[in-house]
């Protein structure tokens, strides 16, 4: 029998699930339809038969999973729990979609990746939208083609991610090591973080500064700078907190043939140079130089292009269930392999374990090392929990 629709199940009927949710039922994403919706939250159950009538709904992911009524899972929940549910979905031949970030340590990330593995039939894929993302696919097209030569230097600044108290607040479980296991670098910022290696690579070294607690009452991060070595010279900062209520996003790629600039994830700048800046610093003289700069002027040593983008709320998430569906019904290539997730749970990781020993680490982290130094964590934070005020 040839599937038509993938039947989606949702697992959480939170913000995300909401709205996979909306859209699939408005009949936006092509060849999917909800098969099914779980949550633990009786509230959750009365919304459900509130707004899917006609949907099978359980509170235990696993009666889902086996019920028949699905082909497919979205793991909408806590960052924990992606890895376990992933694993429990594709053993039961169900295709699965988890949700970012892949996990909260390497380690448990690397089980599930291995399972994925041993059932190549199936479809794993994670939920990273970003990268169906026109701007961010354009910009990993100019890189991958050379436009401006090998990367020397990269810098981004995302710190809109502004969080007052009340945010964290909300529940006992947000913002802490044992709920969330760490803040903005697993909670706002995974995205960035998948994005800078899916572009620019993967750097070998981490060394960081990260801020716990520095301007909210929480016991996790709230203010990240980190410095990466990407092992053949070429280095990168990467700057992002949840206290700056005035947020920058500005990527910068700096190579030997020129440099792009984002700005607010809306505006490309390629500044693209006619000789190589290692071709110039070879061939000129000071005389040259002094014309360039004094008189007449930097553009006669590059070209410039601006790239615009208008983003349409909501389509990147229907691009990541469209691309889901089509690799599940005829193997169309995914846009982000569930395999890739581990990449930004890897960098995520090696910031904190930097911060944690006050050293530079290498990549790929000690998955072991750094579980034993998250639970001495999450054991501090029961002894000395943070008040709510």
């Amino acid at each position: 029998m040839i599937m038509k629709d993938v039947r989606l199940g949702i697992i959480g009927l939170g913000a995300e699930g909401g709205i996979y949710g909306r859209l699939i039922k408005e009949g936006k994403v092509k060849n999917m339809v909800i098969g099914a919706i779980c949550d633990i939250d009786p509230a959750k159950k009365i919304l459900a038969a509130e707004n899917y009538p006609d949907i099978p709904f359980y509170d235990n992911y696993i009666d889902m999973l086996e019920s028949g009524d699905i082909d497919a899972v979205v793991t909408t929940v806590p960052h924990y729990l992606h890895p376990e549910m992933g694993i429990e979905a594709l053993k039961r031949d169900i295709h699965a979609l988890v949700e970012k970030p892949a996990g909260v340590y390497t380690k448990q990330v690397k089980e599930l990746n291995e399972f994925a593995a041993a059932k190549p039939e199936l479809t794993f894929a994670i939920f990273f939208n970003q990268r169906t993302n026109p701007l961010y696919q354009k910009l990993k097209e100019l890189i991958d083609g050379g436009e401006i030569g090998e990367i020397r230097r990269t810098n981004w600044i995302i710190t809109t991610w502004w969080r007052p108290q009340g945010y964290y607040d909300q529940s006992e479980w947000r913002a802490t090591w044992k709920g969330e296991g760490g803040g903005v670098l697993v909670n706002q910022a995974p995205h960035q973080l998948d994005l800078l290696q899916w572009i620019c690579g993967m750097p070998k070294k981490v060394y960081s500064n990260v801020k716990y607690g520095y301007q909210r009452n929480i016991a996790v991060e709230d203010d990240v700078t980190a410095i990466l070595d990407y092992g053949n010279g070429a280095t990168g900062v990467f700057i992002t907190a949840t206290h700056d209520v005035v947020g920058t996003d500005r990527f910068e790629i700096l190579g030997d043939k020129g440099k792009i600039v984002v700005d607010d994830s809306k505006k490309i700048t390629i500044k693209r140079l006619h000789k190589s800046e290692s071709e110039m610093s070879s061939s000129m003289s000071m005389q040259d130089v002094m014309k360039i700069f004094m008189s007449e002027g930097a553009s006669d040593i590059y070209s410039e292009e601006v790239i615009e983008f208008n983003s349409v709320w909501g389509a990147q998430h229907i691009s990541v269930l469209e691309n889901f569906a089509a690799n599940v019904l005829d193997g169309t290539p995914l846009i982000a392999p569930g395999s890739d997730g581990i990449n930004g749970v890897t960098l995520a990781n090696a910031i904190h374990l930097s911060s944690w020993l006050g050293k530079e680490v290498e990549i790929p982290v000690d998955g072991d090392l750094y579980l034993a130094e998250l639970n001495k964590k999450i054991e501090e934070e029961k002894k000395n929990p943070v008040t709510i005020i």
